[in-house]
């Protein structure tokens, strides 16, 4: 299942440099592209840096959540567990300086709803969004193309709830000292959606994020699942493996540990990010209004260039130029 997935081969990385190598790439390579945008006195300071846009998609990173928190109808966990990835996998390889986040945002979340089958209509979705939601549904509409082709395509997610199930239901079966494990539900879900907050869904499989998740709820409790671990699930695979485990779920805690609070430059950081973002993709600015003209127009030429096939074979038949006669019911 997971290890053979598309999330397992083409959005796993060793550990967090390699994530920041490839965000560094990807400010660089818009910086570069931008750089005659610039003021020439000033080119360094107009765009954002590397951790400018890492702030920046960590603080709508917690917009998002709370998005999902307060959406209605409610939304399933599992829908903004795979809202969340699609999120942090866009801004891997896109600029927040190409495209802004507030639109990435609500179009990931309303394409995790589609693909997680959480039926809502667009105008169910967009009733929870403030503001303008006629704008709100033509920013989902145009970028929702954008994003899926961004993700290759690789829709489906594999999210760490189920294994959430799969291990509580294997430690009442076979850990009789531990006790209420029901009771451990609150605790587990505040961890997962701090992980959400960190790089641990792009770093780690989704079962260890679970079992760090059962590891920390336990603790929280005062019981201890040490002997569930070393003996019940890694008994025979051997040190290597336990030790392996081990590591891996202390890893995650410190990461879920040290979150670290929004910048209080936030502000600042969105005032630089407007003046430096991509004009062809700004909704409100004339180069982009100018481009979706252009669209329109190689459309409607497009279609008046096509002339369907039957359309085609009934005109030569007939001897018609125009075609409108031999489409015309009067001469059936």
């Amino acid at each position: 299942m997971f290890p053979k997935s598309t999330q397992s081969q083409f959005w796993m990385f060793e550990n967090e440099a390699a994530l920041t190598v490839v965000k560094a790439k990807t400010n660089q390579a818009y910086t570069d592209s931008h750089v005659k945008e610039a003021p020439p006195e000033a080119a360094q300071e107009h765009f954002l840096s590397e951790q400018d846009e890492s702030d920046v998609v960590f603080y709508f990173s917690v917009k998002m959540g709370e998005f999902c928190e307060k959406f209605k109808p409610p939304m399933p966990r599992y829908v903004k567990g795979t809202a969340f990835h699609y999120f942090k996998r866009f801004y891997l390889y896109s600029s927040v300086m190409n495209y802004h986040p507030k639109e990435i945002l609500v179009t990931a979340v309303y394409l995790a709803c589609k693909v997680e089958e959480f039926n809502v209509s667009m105008q169910q979705f967009v009733a929870n969004v403030q503001g303008n939601q006629e704008r709100a549904t033509k920013i989902i509409l145009n970028n929702e193309l954008l994003l899926m082709q961004e993700l290759q395509f690789h829709l489906t997610v594999h999210n760490p709830f189920r294994a959430v199930e799969g291990f509580l239901i294997d430690i009442k079966t076979r850990c009789d000292s531990v006790h209420s494990v029901d009771s451990f539900r609150p605790e587990i879900e505040s961890f997962l959606d701090s992980v959400f907050l960190t790089e641990a869904c792009m770093i780690y499989a989704p079962s260890q994020i679970a079992l760090a998740a059962i590891i920390h709820a336990a603790s929280r409790q005062k019981q201890n699942l040490d002997s569930y671990v070393t003996e019940s699930l890694f008994g025979e695979q051997g040190e290597e493996a336990i030790l392996h485990i081990i590591t891996c779920v202390r890893n995650i805690r410190v990461m879920v540990k040290n979150i670290p609070e929004p910048t209080p430059n936030i502000k600042l950081l969105c005032t630089r990010l407007e003046q430096c973002r991509n004009q062809d993709n700004n909704p409100d600015s004339l180069a982009y209004k100018r481009k979706m003209e252009e669209l329109v127009d190689e459309e409607d030429i497009l279609q008046q260039d096509y002339i369907p096939p039957k359309q085609a074979r009934l005109d030569s038949d007939s001897g018609d130029s125009s075609g409108v006669r031999a489409l015309s019911p009067r001469d059936g």
